[in-house]
């Protein structure tokens, strides 16, 4: 699947349930955004499935819209920046650096989100590969509360000129400003992926947003937040774990995958 021809856009805009908007403009923005976190789920499986996680635009297109996937925060994030430049929007990709249990920000290179410039010239933070987080794109230059469904966020400046990007008061991740190459996430990527220090290689997520709430399957574990009502059940064998991927998140998969330690998270981060 090529990178940026209309039929790769038509084929993305179908993927998500989107129709093609006639302005990249900030309405349109916000569309798109939520519509990506409804049907492109944050998962690690392939991790577990010991598929190669390539940092490569048309890999990931054949991911995330041919094979009707979805990844963690390099590759949906890649292909959510792919599509917005196919629509006329400016992207950069920002290195950002997750906040730790212990308050500390994790190793560079630890995640990924998008500075989106609209026609109009206004500033958006894109983010569609941080699991529970933000429905919305953030106003990049405020600096005051910023009320979404998923909580209340706030940009704020460090003494070093990063961001930090709060929500609920609690730093998610630090940000820097310099815009990056995807060839600069690689080393971020192979962390993750084989790091015991990492959550991703002792967990099994695939996530995401719903009309009500979100959905979440850390297999054999199904989590499911509707209304304000939280329900948790364990899936009985692997006819039922493959027919909630599929049905759930629109996953068909032969072989399912399997955390090698035995070690579960259910942590949709």
């Amino acid at each position: 699947m090529t990178t940026h021809e209309p039929a790769t856009i038509d084929a993305y805009l179908r993927r998500i349930g989107a129709e093609r908007p006639v302005r990249a403009d900030a309405a349109a923005l916000r569309e798109l955004h939520l519509l990506h976190l409804r049907t492109v789920p944050f998962e690690n499986l392939s991790i577990h499935l010991g598929e190669p996680v390539v940092l490569d635009e048309k890999a990931l297109l054949d991911k995330v819209v041919g094979a009707r996937r979805g990844g963690f925060c390099y590759e949906v994030n890649t292909a959510f920046a792919v599509l917005l430049r196919g629509l006329g929007y400016e992207v950069e990709l920002l290195q950002g650096r997750v906040f730790g249990p212990d308050g500390t920000p994790g190793i560079p290179y630890d995640h990924m989100a998008l500075l989106v410039e609209t026609a109009e010239g206004e500033r958006w933070l894109a983010d569609v590969g941080f699991g529970d987080h933000s429905h919305h794109p953030l106003a990049f230059d405020a600096r005051d509360d910023q009320t979404d469904p998923g909580g209340v966020f706030r940009i704020v400046e460090t003494g070093e000129g990063d961001l930090d990007v709060l929500r609920d008061g609690k730093p998610q991740y630090r940000l820097e400003r310099r815009p990056r190459r995807l060839a600069d996430f690689t080393a971020g990527a192979w962390y993750h992926q084989t790091s015991p220090d990492s959550h991703f290689p002792k967990s099994l997520i695939c996530s995401r947003l719903t009309e009500d709430g979100r959905v979440t399957l850390s297999a054999p574990k199904l989590i499911t937040r509707a209304g304000g009502e939280r329900e948790e059940r364990i899936l009985d064998g692997e006819d039922e774990v493959r027919n909630a991927y599929r049905e759930l998140f629109g996953i068909e998969l032969d072989v399912l995958p399997a955390v090698r330690s035995g070690m579960t998270d259910s942590d949709p981060r």
